[in-house]
């Protein structure tokens, strides 16, 4: 595809045309995440035992500061696990090389998604929305790495650790711990991108800073309600998990408010 192509605006541009660009974006977006891919299942062993079964540990950075600021010291939770399918850990290998490519390309993509609406905008409206990949994967970052460092090991450690009986052991499946994992994290990052999306909808006109205020207690209970549906059930783990996300809730109201105040005086 030509620079010429790419620089059409999307008004002059046929249905036809539109398709062929989507795909080209599609392409290069499909193409980052395989050979990003490829690179996370060079090192699957590594990336396996120091990334995903150290949550197990007590070392586990999380629980090593936990015991040492706060006095809340854990063991090493006492699980097995095991492949109960014949492709069960060559399955999970894929996809965590998937969902690796995904993250570490989530810029990427998110620009190459940005580029194909970009020309269809205003000029003011791509000025309202300047910097927004870089703020995106910017949030998008903070938000895996807190359901990284935060979440996933406090389920893990609350689900390995909890037994009705002593007679019963845990001995979890390779899918249900990495889908554990991979979920709380992925869904962490995609609820940090909150402020970015009042922004956008404040701009167009759809929020209101007064909306967002009078609904603030409603939120709160979907907050809580998120939190409990990506965290173990009890209150400790949901409050730390809805902290960040009703702060972030707190900006985008914030946020709205700079919107509305710059819309007036200009």
């Amino acid at each position: 595809m030509t620079e010429k192509t790419n620089q059409k605006q999307l008004g002059q541009m046929s249905f036809l045309e539109h398709l062929e660009e989507l795909r080209w974006r599609l392409v290069r977006s499909a193409v980052a995440v395989v050979v990003i891919g490829i690179g996370v299942w060079s090192f699957q062993e590594w990336i396996m035992e120091n990334l995903f079964m150290s949550m197990k540990s007590s070392d586990f950075i999380t629980f090593k500061l936990l015991c040492e600021w706060f006095g809340a010291c854990v063991d090493d939770v006492p699980v097995q696990l095991q492949s109960m399918t014949v492709s069960g850990q060559f399955g999970y290998a894929l996809m965590m090389s998937f969902m690796g490519g995904l993250v570490i390309g989530f810029p990427f993509i998110f620009y190459q998604i940005w580029s194909f609406l970009k020309p269809g905008l205003k000029f003011k409206e791509k000025k309202m929305a300047k910097g927004i990949v870089f703020y995106v994967s910017i949030l998008f970052f903070l938000g895996i790495s807190f359901g990284y460092f935060v979440v996933a090991p406090l389920s893990i450690q609350f689900f390995g650790s909890y037994q009705i009986s002593p007679e019963i052991r845990n001995d979890f499946t390779i899918t249900s711990y990495m889908s554990t994992i991979i979920s709380t994290v992925f869904y962490t990052g995609i609820f940090f991108l909150l402020p970015v999306v009042t922004y956008l909808l404040s701009k167009v006109g759809l929020l209101t800073p007064e909306f967002l205020i009078k609904y603030r207690k409603h939120a709160l209970v979907v907050i809580l309600i998120l939190s409990a549906l990506i965290t173990p059930p009890d209150v400790i783990s949901q409050v730390i998990v809805s902290i960040p996300i009703f702060i972030l809730y707190e900006i985008g109201i914030l946020v709205s408010k700079r919107n509305i105040k710059k819309q007036n005086e200009s």
